[in-house]
Parts: C-alpha cells; sequence; structure tokens
C-alpha cells in the first residue's frame, strides 16, 4: 500500500472522518437482525412517534422509519448527521435529523419513544450521563420507552482495552489503537482512504468510550425518572456473556 506523504495530522474529534465510512466497515454486525430484535421490543407499546438519540449514520433511524415510526434522529456529530440525512434522502426514507448534544439539548416537542443503540451511551462522560437521562425523560411522553444499550464490561475488559483493531479492505484500512483508562477506552483511530490517483490518505480521529456497570445504569435511570421494565444481553443472550447489555425503560409519570 503507497500512502501519500502528508504533514502531520492533527488528531480530530471523534466521526469526523469515521462518519463516510462508519456503516460500511460494520458490515458484518448483524444490522438486519439487530433492528429487527428492537423493533420487536418496540411493537410491545402502542408507539407512532420516535427520537433516536446518538442516530449517527442513520440506520436504525431509517429501520424504524420503514417500519411505520416516525422518526427523528439527533447527534452531536455534524459528519454523522450529513451522511444520515444524504443516505435516507438516497433511499427515500423521510425522517428529520437535528444536531445536538442529549447532555444539553432539551427537545422542543415530545416523543412516543426514544432509542439510543450501538455505543451512544458509553460516549457520554460519567459526570453528565444523569442529565443525559433527564433530557431523554423530558422528551418523552407520559408512560414514554426509552430502549437503549451499551457495550458490556465485559466487552470493555476482555476485548478492546489495550488492544489494536485492524479491518482492511481495498478502498479503505481502518485502525484503532485502544488504550485503557480508569473509567474506560481512548481510541486513536486511523484511516487510510484510497485515493483517485491510487496513493492513501491518512485520517485521524480520537474517540472516548466510558464502562459502564449495569448498576451504574440502573442507578442513573432511578434517579432520572425511569422505571426498568426489562434488561438483558444482546438479542436476548444471558447478561454474563454478552457484549452488550439491552435495557427497556419507561418514564414515570
Amino acid at each position: 500500500m503507497h500512502v501519500k506523504k502528508e504533514p502531520l495530522m492533527k488528531q480530530t474529534t471523534a466521526y469526523t472522518h469515521l462518519a463516510k465510512w462508519f456503516e460500511y466497515l460494520n458490515d458484518d454486525c448483524g444490522y438486519e437482525n439487530w433492528s429487527q430484535y428492537l423493533i420487536e421490543k418496540l411493537k410491545s407499546f402502542p408507539l407512532a412517534v420516535g427520537l433516536d438519540v446518538g442516530c449517527g449514520g442513520g440506520w436504525f433511524t431509517r429501520a424504524f422509519q420503514r417500519q411505520g415510526y416516525a422518526m427523528t434522529g439527533l447527534d452531536v456529530s455534524p459528519e454523522m448527521l450529513g451522511f444520515a440525512q444524504e443516505t435516507a434522502l438516497k433511499e427515500g426514507v423521510r425522517g428529520e435529523y437535528i444536531l445536538g448534544d442529549i447532555a444539553r439539548t432539551k427537545l422542543p416537542r415530545r416523543f412516543d419513544f426514544a432509542t439510543a443503540i450501538n455505543d451512544c451511551v458509553n460516549y457520554i462522560p460519567k459526570d453528565k450521563l444523569v442529565s443525559a437521562f433527564k433530557n431523554v425523560r423530558g422528551a418523552l411522553k407520559k408512560d414514554g420507552i426509552f430502549l437503549f444499550d451499551i457495550s458490556s464490561a465485559r466487552k470493555f475488559q476482555e476485548k478492546i482495552a489495550n488492544t489494536v483493531s485492524v479491518d482492511d479492505r481495498d478502498d479503505v484500512t481502518y485502525f484503532s489503537f485502544n488504550r485503557a483508562e480508569e473509567d474506560g477506552v481512548i481510541m486513536e483511530v486511523s484511516l487510510f482512504v484510497k485515493r483517485s490517483d491510487g496513493a492513501f490518505e491518512r485520517l485521524d480521529e480520537t474517540h472516548r468510550q466510558y464502562l459502564y456497570t449495569e448498576e451504574e445504569i440502573l442507578a442513573a435511570l432511578e434517579t432520572s425518572g425511569f422505571t426498568l421494565l426489562e434488561a438483558e444481553g444482546h438479542l436476548g443472550e444471558d447478561k454474563g456473556a454478552a457484549d452488550r447489555l439491552t435495557f427497556l425503560c419507561q418514564r414515570k409519570g
């Protein structure tokens, strides 16, 4: 692989460069089964209008929209929202997308349900988790549903911390150098993207994810005014062996 020589790369924030490649590089994560699992959870309630918190590139937002839900996607990354809007337009799936940080953003209207899927909660700093959950509660109608997941502590400790992840494809190569911190991991991500002249351009960015235990999540939900309806491993797995934990909650009052 010939890499074009560039000046020292400046580290940028999460998803500045990865946004356009994220869904492509995660095409083996089982999006279809994952979304159907979530939709089956939602079908247990009379829901129509939803908020997808940390929607990223909009994969789940579009999946919910196709099921007949009127969706709004919220994300802190302009690049992710740009990809989400462009992809929704290409696929003919209408939806609204809002730029904002759920830990700081109070939505101007209310929804029947909210979701936060695929590491969204793990990107929220620990001192902002309760604020984020309270803002989700504030965005929900009475008895509204909150469905979300986190990467499990076991996944952080056994599969992410102090590892290097690599995905090498013809048009892009992905590296993530993952360094353990006391409360999570810092991921130094490098993309090598093939240019039209055959050279590869290097693009760097930094991600910070926080490790949450189930007990921390339950305590934050209780403080924020939610009742836990169900907690289980990813796709119904045993929680002790799962890489993800899924939480189904309901707004109190």
